[in-house]
């Protein structure tokens, strides 16, 4: 009787079973698939694979090898399927910038659909597959998918280190999948604004064909031309896509640029980086006819750069933009001071790396480097023979520390073809490093200066530096770095002196010297510089984007 109730029993318990599988067919492929399979077919692809995909295989190994070979994305949780969420992870990598099809998406999308028709094979290869697209784009999202200094050799800064394996192990035992992917790309910010731009500019991007303004002279606000037609059109197109409260120009026929559409230019200009004057010159006018094809482009590559930079910058950090011809210093998420910089000109084009700062020099001199001394100033000399003296510079027979300066009236200028000598430019206002220097230790002589030529400030394009910034408030920047409000007198007397002196830095301070053509102000704008120096074509380029 006992063995009776036993087996009957038993035959319930195999019943109820099998309704359970047959009602989840989820849970049926969760043990279709074994460790041994996956494990042999790791083996299988690691005797067959090529050197592009042997680093994927190796992380895949071992990221198995760790969960004794158990599959991942068939196991159901209580609220969703994972595999539905690493596949929207994977699709979302459009909108970060990357592109989808590099991690296989529509393929992985296709063996998902199959459902009741996929072989245990084909499931296999969507679990290794899945695993695999996962741990790649989780890669690219925290250090970049690009090989920085392959993209752009002038880029210096060391892309952060990422274990894509760790990462994934960590995020599968954690409660919200979903939320550890989207702490994969930086979080600032500037990151997530241009992220928003460039989803909204994918979206338009087949129905958006900018109104092309004509090559013409510069059209200066309240004149007449049968362009502003068209001038009204593109940013009324400009509203559509930006929002921009100013673009929305009111409907007009008119031939005069009126004020309403110089308000609507300037802010146009402002936009991308130029000088908000409202006269359309050729700048303006090259910004205008930049299709939105080339922006998204923009957009894409410097979302890219931005996350070949570290995660933690440093609570206290100045930030060079090259490109947006800017510096700003941050202070604990906030930059309470920002300025227009000078940079290098394209032969002599300032590098992007990371330093700390050490200490500023008041009253500089100016020792010249022997190649802007033969190719810059010895033609000036040759010109004028008076030019050394009456711009107070020193000429030495050598570089060493003892020697005394020799008369330029004696040197026969004329007939140099080299620079033999060591050139030294005497502290004062007129010095070409203006009143303040601020030192950092690098390989490329770089360091940020004051200086005299003011006027160059208010210039669009500001490529005329040998590679050193040239700073617009110099000053202020000095009170950031010795972390007060405004100068001491201190600091003060010793400028007026005119002595040179040295001022070390309180603590270390990061600077980061980038290239980023489209980046957010701190009212949160989203701004696009051209590509100066055209590292980011050459990085598209790279990139296949």
């Amino acid at each position: 009787m006992r063995y009776f109730q036993f087996e009957h029993y038993f035959w319930l318990l195999r019943f109820a079973c099998c309704l359970l599988l047959l009602s989840n067919p989820c849970t049926l492929k969760a043990f279709a698939i074994d460790s041994k399979m996956l494990q042999q077919k790791l083996n299988v692809e690691k005797g067959n694979t090529d050197s592009t995909t042997k680093n994927a295989l190796v992380e895949l190994q071992r990221f198995y090898k760790a969960r004794n070979y158990e599959p991942v994305w068939f196991l159901q949780t209580s609220s969703s399927s994972l595999l539905d969420t690493a596949l929207t992870f994977i699709e979302s990598a459009d909108k970060e910038g990357l592109d989808s099809r590099d991690y296989q998406f529509s393929k992985l999308l296709q063996l998902k659909q199959l459902e009741e028709q996929r072989s245990s094979s084909q499931s296999v290869t969507l679990e290794l597959q899945t695993t695999r697209a996962v741990l790649t784009l989780a890669r690219d999202l925290s250090r970049g998918r690009l090989s920085a200094s392959s993209a752009d050799p002038d880029w210096h800064i060391p892309q952060p280190s990422f274990d894509a394996v760790a990462f994934l192990q960590k995020a599968l035992q954690s409660e919200d999948l979903t939320q550890s992917f989207n702490s994969l790309s930086p979080q600032e910010p500037s990151y997530q604004l241009l992220k928003q731009t460039l989803i909204r500019y994918q979206q338009i991007s087949n129905n958006a064909n900018w109104e092309k303004i004509p090559d013409m002279p510069s059209l200066r606000p309240h004149s007449t031309d049968s362009a502003v037609v068209l001038l009204r059109q593109r940013i009324a197109q400009a509203y559509a896509i930006e929002g921009i409260e100013a673009y929305n120009i009111t409907p007009s026929d008119s031939l005069v640029y009126d004020e309403e559409l110089v308000n609507a230019i300037k802010a146009f200009q402002i936009q991308h980086n130029l000088n908000a004057d409202g006269v359309i010159g050729r700048n303006t006018l090259k910004a205008l006819n930049t299709p939105l094809e080339w922006r998204i482009r923009q957009l894409r590559i410097s979302m890219e750069r931005l996350r070949w930079l570290p995660k933690n910058l440093g609570n206290r950090h100045i930030l060079v933009n090259i490109a947006g011809f800017r510096l700003t210093a941050a202070e604990q998420g906030k930059s309470p001071l920002n300025m227009r910089i000078i940079v290098g000109m394209g032969y002599r084009s300032t590098p992007s790396f990371k330093s700390n700062m050490s200490h500023m020099v008041l009253n500089p001199y100016w020792t010249v480097p022997a190649t802007i001394a033969q190719k810059d100033l010895l033609p000036k000399q040759q010109k004028n023979p008076a030019f050394f003296t009456t711009s107070n510079f020193k000429v030495y027979a050598s570089y060493d520390r003892e020697a005394e300066p020799i008369d330029p009236a004696s040197v026969d200028w004329r007939a140099l073809k080299n620079f033999p000598f060591l050139l030294r430019q005497q502290p004062g206002k007129n010095n070409a490093l203006g009143r303040v220097k601020f030192m950092f230790p690098n390989s490329f002589d770089i360091y940020l200066h004051d200086t005299p030529s003011r006027a160059l400030f208010q210039k669009d394009v500001r490529t005329f530096s040998s590679g050193c910034i040239r700073l617009e408030k110099p000053f202020e920047l000095a009170a950031f770095v010795l972390g007060k409000q405004e100068l001491s007198e201190t600091f003060l007397t010793k400028i007026e002196e005119g002595n040179p002196a040295t001022m070390h830095v309180p603590k270390q301070l990061p600077i980061y010297l980038v290239y980023i053509t489209a980046w957010v102000d701190e009212q949160q704008n989203v701004h696009f510089s051209s590509d100066i120096y055209d590292r980011d074509m050459r990085a598209l380029r790279y990139a296949g984007w």
